[in-house]
């Protein structure tokens, strides 16, 4: 197979995918290292890729933190069978992903603007990409396929993303359910023991006591949660 879209580092500023010819695949496949292959096929080698890469990851984003429609605790839930089925994965949940300045805590969160360090600086080789809403996934995976050698996989609910090595479309906790059956069957064949078991805490994120929180803690963005004088919500998105 002639890879189009590889581990990197592909250098400071990569060409694009789509720049290159890596098309979207059409629905009921995938893409694998920038070509249309079987669903089966680009979830095998990923999972190979999560067994035997150093501090496998999965980074989930806001549309599978947050319970806002109802297929996505189902999602969320096997999201979680499937880390405890990879031996040692961490995860690394994106529930705000607005540019944090002047620095942010790597080991702690991803951040679109400096994705590669959190890559970096957590020695992780093979991650995934979750629930992450695609404007910010595209430019993650390709700033992290710029300046580190990690394989990334995208696991998205819509049409999939050219920069990732592996990426599975359309995605329902069916399609999870059956990658973590793709996962035990590889991990059988590689001869690795392994006991189902949760990713522990990250111990760097910092304890929040929500019912103190106050408007005022949102910073700049705090107009977007107050009421206007004379203004009355009554519905939220």
């Amino acid at each position: 197979m002639l890879k189009k879209i590889t581990e990197g580092p592909a250098g400071y500023m990569p060409q694009s995918a789509p720049s290159m010819g890596v098309e979207l695949a059409p629905e009921g496949q995938a893409l694998l290292y920038g070509n249309i292959v079987s669903e089966e096929e680009a979830m095998r080698d990923a999972a190979r890729a999560l067994l035997t890469r150093d501090n496998p990851t999965i980074f989930p984003g806001p549309q599978v933190l947050w319970d806002w429609k109802d297929d996505v605790a189902d999602k969320a839930a096997a999201i979680l069978e499937l880390a405890s089925e990879i031996p040692n994965c961490k995860i690394i949940p994106m529930p705000d992903y607005r540019p944090k300045y002047p620095k942010i805590d790597v080991k702690a969160e991803i951040n679109p603007n400096h994705p590669n360090l959190t890559i970096l600086d957590n020695r992780i080789k093979a991650s995934i990409f979750v629930g992450v809403h695609c404007h910010y996934a595209n430019l993650s995976l390709r700033m992290i396929r710029a300046g580190t050698d990690c394989y990334t996989i995208a696991l998205c609910a819509y049409m999939g993303h050219e920069e990732a090595m592996a990426s599975i479309r359309d995605l329902h906790a069916s399609t999870i359910h059956k990658f973590k059956e793709i996962v035990i069957e590889e991990r059988n064949k590689l001869g690795i023991e392994w006991e189902p078991t949760l990713p522990p805490e990250n111990p760097s994120l910092q304890k929040e006591d929500h019912a103190a929180l106050s408007p005022s803690d949102y910073g700049e963005y705090r107009s977007l949660i107050m009421t206007r004088k004379g203004e009355h919500v009554t519905e939220v998105e």
